[in-house]
C-alpha cells in the first residue's frame, strides 16, 4: 500500500497592535475549508500546499487533504476559531490511519491566549500522534519561531524569497524530505538560533543586500552532505511576543552539533551587521513632492505604515491627503471602506456623490477625508492571478468594490475587504491600465514588487504612520526581549 500522507494548512500573520481580532468570518471571506474541498481552488495555485500535493502525486503516495485556513494578515486569531481548527485536526489525525503529516503554517500566528499559536498547534498534534510520527512543516519567511519548535518538529522548511514566489517549491522540498524520512533514508535533527536584531521591513527584499548575502550563505551550507535544509526567517516585527525576531534554522541528517554550529555562526554574523538591517525613509510630504517631479512614471509610492500584508488597517489616508494637498493628477489609492462602498452602490454607476473615506479603523493611519467623484464601476471584487505572486494565491477576493473617479483623473478604489497589493489584477479587473497612471500608492512593504515593479517608472518608499510603521520606535512593545535597535547593544 502507498503511504497515506495527511495534508493541512492553517496560516495567519498576526499583528498584535491591530485592534480587531481575526475571527472565523475573516477566514471564511478568504479560505476556511474542513475536508478536501480546498483542493479545487488551491491545488493548482503557487502555494506550498499545491507543492505538497504535486510531490506526493509524483511519488505515488496517497494524499489526504484535511483542512486549509488562510486569512488576510490582521489582528490576533480568535481563540474560539483556533480551538475549532486544532480540535478538528487532532480528531482527524487520531482517527485516521496516516503515515505522516505535511503541515503549512505561517510562524507568526498569535491568539489572545497563545503568543506562539503555531507551536501550540504542533504541541496539540504531537499529543495525539506521538513524538515519533513524521511531520514536516513549512513556514513563511516572516515567521517568529520560538526555540521550542525544535522539540516539536525536526523537519522545518521556510520560504527563501520576499516577495514570496518560491512557496510552491518550498512545499515540494518539504515533501521530498518527509518521504526520505519515511523510507528510512534520513534521520533529521534540527537546531535554531535567534539573534536579538529586528530587521526593518524596508531591508527584507531577499534579492537585495544586506539580507541577500545570508541567503547565499544558507544555500552554500546546504551543499554539505549532512545538511538537509537551511532556513533564514527574517521575522515579523509587528508581533509583540517574546520570540519575535529573525531565526536561522538548520536541519541535518543526524548531525545536531553541525546544525547548531551553522546557525550560531550565521547568527553571530547577523549581529555584527545589525546596523545595516535598519532603514530611514522620506516623509509623506517629501515623497509626494519627489513623485510629482519625477518624469519616470508611474511612480510607486510605498505606504509602509499601512502595509495590508503586514496586518495594517488598509484605510490609511495620509498619502491620499498629501496627494490632494499637492494637487496631484492621475493618481490611484486603494482604501478598505465597506461603508463608502455601500454608498457608491446605493448611488449607482455613473452617479456623482460626496462621501467620507478612510481613517475609520483607528486614529493611527490618518483622518477620514471627504472627497467627491463619479462612480465609474462596481465590481464583485474577485479575480484570478495565473503567475507566481507573493502569497501563492490563485483566487483573490476584495469583496464588493467601487471605483470612484475624482477631479484631475485621480482614482479611488474602495473595497469591502482588506486587500493587499499582491497582484495587478486588483486594478486590471476594474478596467484600469496601471501604466497610464502618474502615481500609484501601494499599501505594502516588499510583497508588491513582483506585481508592480515590471510597470514602475520610479519607486519611492515612504515613512508613513500606522500599525506597520518602518520606524519601530513608534510601537509600544511590552513583551519582546531586549533587541537592537530598540535596545542598543
Amino acid at each position: 500500500m502507498p503511504p497515506r500522507i495527511a495534508v493541512a494548512g492553517f496560516l495567519h500573520e498576526s499583528n498584535t497592535f491591530h485592534p480587531w481580532l481575526t475571527d472565523r468570518s475573516a477566514f471564511e471571506q478568504q479560505t476556511l475549508v474542513f475536508g478536501p474541498g480546498w483542493v479545487r481552488e488551491w491545488g493548482d495555485s503557487h502555494h506550498e500546499v499545491a507543492g505538497f500535493l504535486r510531490e506526493l502525486q509524483e511519488a505515488g503516495c496517497q494524499a489526504e487533504p484535511l483542512l486549509l485556513g488562510w486569512a488576510t494578515p490582521g489582528g490576533p486569531v480568535d481563540d474560539i476559531l483556533f480551538a475549532e481548527v486544532a480540535d478538528y485536526l487532532c480528531e482527524q489525525l487520531h482517527g485516521g490511519d496516516y503515515d505522516a503529516l505535511l503541515l503549512a503554517l505561517h510562524g507568526a500566528m498569535v491568539t489572545p491566549t497563545f503568543a506562539d499559536a503555531d507551536a501550540e498547534l504542533l504541541r496539540r498534534i504531537r499529543q495525539v500522534v506521538g513524538t515519533d510520527f513524521p511531520i514536516a512543516v513549512t513556514f513563511d519567511l516572516h515567521g517568529n519561531l520560538p526555540e521550542t519548535i525544535t522539540e516539536l518538529c525536526p523537519l522545518v522548511v521556510a520560504y527563501r524569497t520576499n516577495p514570496h514566489v518560491d512557496q510552491y517549491e518550498c512545499g515540494r522540498r518539504a515533501a521530498r524530505l518527509l518521504l526520505r524520512q519515511l523510507r528510512g533514508e534520513i534521520r533529521p535533527v534540527v537546531a535554531i538560533s535567534k539573534p536579538p536584531v529586528i530587521i526593518s521591513l524596508a531591508r527584507q527584499d531577499t534579492s537585495q543586500q544586506p539580507v541577500a548575502a545570508f541567503f547565499d550563505a544558507i544555500r552554500a551550507a546546504e551543499q554539505l552532505s549532512p545538511v538537509l535544509a537551511m532556513s533564514f526567517l527574517l521575522g515579523f516585527p509587528y508581533a509583540d511576543v517574546p520570540h519575535m525576531g529573525p531565526a536561522f534554522v538548520a536541519v541535518t541528517d543526524g548531525e545536531r552539533e553541525l546544525a547548531q554550529h551553522l546557525v550560531s555562526e550565521l547568527s553571530e554574523r547577523l549581529w555584527r551587521e545589525r546596523a545595516a538591517m535598519q532603514a530611514e525613509l522620506p516623509s509623506p510630504e517629501q515623497a509626494v513632492c519627489q513623485a510629482l517631479r519625477s518624469r519616470k512614471t508611474p511612480v510607486i509610492l510605498v505606504d509602509f505604515g499601512d502595509n495590508v500584508g503586514g496586518g495594517s488597517a488598509a484605510d490609511g489616508t495620509v498619502l491620499l491627503a498629501e496627494l490632494l494637498r499637492q494637487a496631484a493628477t492621475h493618481s490611484l489609492v486603494c482604501l478598505f471602506d465597506p461603508e463608502a462602498v455601500r454608498q457608491c452602490q446605493q448611488a449607482g454607476v455613473g452617479a456623482t456623490l460626496t462621501l467620507t473615506v478612510g481613517g475609520k479603523t483607528d486614529a493611527l493611519h490618518g483622518s477620514p477625508i471627504t472627497v467627491s467623484g463619479r462612480v465609474r464601476l462596481l465590481h464583485p471584487g474577485t479575480y484570478e492571478e495565473t503567475q507566481p505572486r507573493h502569497g501563492g494565491l490563485r483566487v483573490h477576493r476584495m469583496g464588493l468594490t467601487a471605483l470612484l473617479e475624482m477631479d484631475g483623473g485621480n482614482l479611488l478604489v474602495l473595497t469591502s475587504e482588506r486587500h493587499p497589493p499582491f497582484s495587478l489584477g486588483q486594478l486590471t479587473c476594474l478596467g484600469i491600465e496601471p501604466r497610464q497612471l502618474r502615481i500609484i500608492v501601494v499599501k505594502g512593504a516588499i510583497a508588491w514588487k513582483t506585481a508592480y515593479l515590471p510597470i514602475a517608472g520610479t519607486v519611492i518608499e515612504v515613512d508613513t504612520p500606522g500599525l506597520t510603521t518602518v520606524n519601530i520606535h513608534r510601537l509600544a512593545y511590552r513583551h519582546i526581549r531586549p533587541m537592537y535597535p530598540l535596545h542598543e547593544g
